[in-house]
C-alpha cells in the first residue's frame, strides 16, 4: 500500500545521511521534498500542512542542531510525527461491563464491512470471546447470505432471521439479535449494517435508528484504504451524520496511495483500530500506529513479525526444534524441515513476513518476484519421498 511513499521518503533520508551538519537549506529541502511524497501518496493537504509544519519546527530546534547524527535525528522527528498522525497510542476495544458488548460496522457500500465482521468475528474469537454476526444490511443482494457463509468460514455465530434483498426491518434485526445474544451467551454482537452509495440520508437515518435501538459501545467506520480522499470527505460527513468511535482500514493490501489510511484519523479526530490487508480471514489485526510509521519509513515491523511467530509456533515446539537443529543434520531432518516450513505459511505470505523485517525495503523487487510456489514443489518433492530418505537424505541416489 505505501510502496511508493516508502521508496520517496527512503530517497529524500538516504541524500541527508551522508552530511556531518544539516543547514536551514538542507532542513527545507528535505521538508519540500516529504511535502511532495506526502501528496502524491493522497495525503490530505490540512495534514500535509500540519505535519510539514511540525517537522520543520522541530528539525530546526536543539534536537537536531546538537546532535551528533543530525540525519537519523531528522528521521527520528519524522517517525515521531508519522506516529501522531496515525493516531497516536494503540486504541483498544470498549467492552462492555455487562454483556454482550455491542459493535457497529457502518461505511461506504464496497469497503469490505461484510467480509470485515466475519474477520473481527474470528479475530474476538481468537481472543477467547463468544462473538456473533448479525446480518442488518436487508437492503444490499445476497448481503445476508454473504455474511452467513463469511460467518461458517469464520466459525462463528450469526444472526440472520431475515431473507434480505428489500424485504424486513434492519432495527428490528438490530434489536433483536441483542437478546438472542443474550439468550445463546454471547458475549460480543457485531452488527453488519447497510452500505452507503456515498452520502445517503435515508440509509443515513436507518445507521441512526440503529444506533439508537441499540445503543452500540463500539460504532467503527469502515474505510477502503485504496478510494483516497473520498474517505476522508465520506468519514467526515458520516462522523457528522451518525459519528463513530474508530476507524478500520480495508484493502490495505492493495497497491494505491494509501493517503486515506494517513488522514482519517488526523481529520475525523477518531484513532484507526483495526487493519484488514488481505483476503483471509486472518489478514486482520490491531492496528499501531508506531509499528506501521516504522513499515512506511523501510524499518520494518519486527514487533508483529514476533507476534505472528509466537500465535503459530508453541515455545514447546520451538525449543524442541532449536534443540535439533543445535545438534546437526542427523537429529534434524527432513520432516522437521517440512514441519518448519508449513508452520511458516500458516503465518502469511512468505512476501508479507519478508516485508516486515528491516533492511528488506531495499529487496523490494526480489520480494515481489519472489515465487511463492517454490515452497510448495519443495514440500511435494520431501513428501514424495519414503520415511527413511526423509529421515536419512544422504541415502537417496541423485543419479
Amino acid at each position: 500500500m505505501f510502496d511508493t511513499l516508502s521508496d520517496r521518503l527512503s530517497a529524500t533520508f538516504k541524500n541527508l545521511r551522508g552530511k556531518g551538519r544539516l543547514s536551514e537549506a538542507d532542513i527545507d529541502a528535505t521538508a519540500r521534498e516529504i511535502r511532495i511524497a506526502l501528496l502524491e501518496a493522497d495525503v490530505a493537504l490540512p495534514v500535509v500542512r500540519a505535519f510539514i509544519k511540525q517537522v520543520k519546527e522541530r528539525a530546526l530546534g536543539a534536537e537536531v542542531s546538537q546532535a551528533l547524527n543530525p540525519a537519523q535525528q531528522v528521521i527520528k522527528i519524522v517517525n515521531e510525527e508519522l506516529i501522531g498522525i496515525l493516531g497516536g497510542e494503540t486504541r483498544r476495544l470498549r467492552f462492555a461491563k455487562n454483556p454482550p458488548t455491542v459493535i457497529m460496522l457502518a461505511g461506504l457500500q464496497g469497503a469490505g464491512k461484510t467480509t470485515l465482521a466475519g474477520k473481527l468475528g474470528r479475530w474476538l474469537q481468537q481472543q477467547g470471546h463468544t462473538p456473533m454476526l448479525v446480518a442488518a444490511d436487508l437492503q444490499r443482494p445476497n448481503a445476508v447470505n454473504q455474511l452467513s457463509v463469511v460467518a461458517e468460514r469464520a466459525g462463528v455465530a450469526v444472526f440472520a432471521p431475515e431473507p434480505g434483498n428489500g424485504v424486513g426491518d434492519p432495527v428490528k434485526v438490530a434489536k433483536d439479535s441483542i437478546t438472542h445474544a443474550r439468550d445463546k451467551q454471547h458475549d460480543v454482537v457485531i452488527v453488519d449494517t447497510a452500505g452507503r452509495l456515498g452520502i445517503d440520508q435515508e440509509l443515513m437515518q436507518q445507521a441512526a435508528d440503529i444506533r439508537d435501538a441499540v445503543s452500540p459501545d463500539e460504532v467503527l467506520f469502515v474505510v477502503d484504504a485504496m478510494i483516497g480522499q473520498d474517505a476522508v470527505t465520506t468519514a467526515e460527513a458520516f462522523q457528522e451524520g451518525v459519528g463513530f468511535d474508530g476507524v478500520v482500514l480495508s484493502k490495505l493490501d492493495g497497491d494505491a496511495r494509501g493517503g486515506a489510511a494517513l488522514s482519517v484519523a488526523q481529520v475525523t479526530g477518531k484513532q484507526i483500530m483495526f487493519a484488514s490487508n488481505g483476503e483471509k480471514l486472518d489478514d486482520f489485526d490491531a492496528f499501531h500506529p508506531d509499528r506501521m510509521a516504522s513499515r512506511i519509513l523501510g524499518m520494518g515491523d519486527m514487533l508483529t513479525l514476533i507476534e505472528k511467530a509466537e500465535q503459530t509456533f508453541s515455545q514447546q515446539e520451538a525449543e524442541k526444534m532449536a534443540a535439533k537443529l543445535a545438534k546437526g543434520p542427523k537429529e534434524f531432518t527432513l520432516d522437521d524441515f517440512l514441519a518448519q516450513m508449513e508452520q511458516v505459511r500458516k503465518m502469511g505470505s512468505l512476501s508479507k513476513l519478508l516485508g516486515m523485517m528491516p533492511g528488506m525495503g531495499q529487496m523490494k523487487d526480489q520480494i515481489n518476484n519472489l515465487d511463492e510456489r517454490e515452497v510448495d514443489r519443495t514440500a511435494a518433492i520431501i513428501k514424495s519421498m519414503t520415511p527413511a530418505e526423509r529421515a536419512e537424505p544422504t541415502i537417496i541416489n541423485g543419479s
